[in-house]
């Protein structure tokens, strides 16, 4: 678990951002010197990997969060530049994207340059399922590594969530299913990163990190970040962490 400190979260100097697809379904099948940096502290370990990231689109997402009078809309639309602009520099074909609510949409070789495009084609609405997504994310890098498409280090899936899914049971089990699919831990990660400051939120996140493998998963392949204690870390330093360990 990785946690942010209330105070240390700001957009722009945390994610180092700053601005003014197809849909499908698979459901069935800073630069700051003193921070590490991601492309070379990793080097071919994060280098041959795919990178899919999934974002919460539920109604939720237009509640302007009180600690730092922002709505999550926007805090989630920062990170997901952020998060891509990272991967797209590992990954150049782009990263694959899912917006979820009630449903799900896929956006495949996402790039950083139609992230704000891609946000106004998907405005927030309904409630945040998380499981159907994750399953779908999850079914289509099992796809790929049956043919022989995915990379030699697997895959990281990162979750951009701003609210408590109405699913939560389905959601640890969904990782626990992986997790007894998998040969290696290093073989696949899920990296759920809380943006806003919803306690409900931070409790299952934390319980989620804490309590898979006494559940029954093979491996821990989840890792969680909270915004209450992350001690000013960068997003270099999160994605650096969830992809090294």
């Amino acid at each position: 678990m990785v946690n942010i400190n209330p105070g240390d979260f700001n957009p722009t100097t945390m994610f180092g951002v700053n601005y003014e697809g197809t849909p499908s379904n698979f459901s069935d099948l800073e630069d700051n010197t003193s921070h590490p940096d991601i492309l070379t502290d990793g080097g071919d370990l994060i280098q041959r990997r795919d990178y899919t990231l999934i974002v919460d689109r539920s109604a939720n997402m237009i509640v302007v969060d009180p600690t730092h009078n922002i709505t999550l809309q926007a805090i989630l639309e920062d990170a997901t530049l952020a998060v891509a602009t990272h991967c797209e520099r590992l990954d150049l074909k782009g990263i694959d994207l899912y917006f979820y609510n009630n449903s799900f949409q896929y956006c495949d070789r996402s790039t950083s340059s139609r992230i704000p495009a891609l946000f106004s084609q998907h405005p927030p609405s309904g409630d945040p399922q998380l499981a159907p997504v994750l399953q779908d994310a999850i079914n289509r890098y099992f796809h790929h590594r049956r043919y022989g498409e995915s990379k030699q280090n697997g895959e990281i899936i990162f979750v951009l969530i701003g609210s408590l899914p109405t699913d939560t049971e389905a959601v640890k089990n969904t990782i626990i299913s992986a997790s007894k699919r998998l040969s290696r831990e290093e073989e696949l990660g899920i990296l759920l990163l809380q943006v806003g400051t919803d306690l409900e939120l931070q409790s299952f996140l934390i319980t989620l990190d804490d309590e898979l493998e006494s559940l029954g998963a093979k491996f821990d392949i989840c890792d969680t970040v909270t915004f209450d204690t992350i001690n000013r870390a960068t997003l270099s330093e999160v994605l650096l962490d969830a992809i090294t360990e």
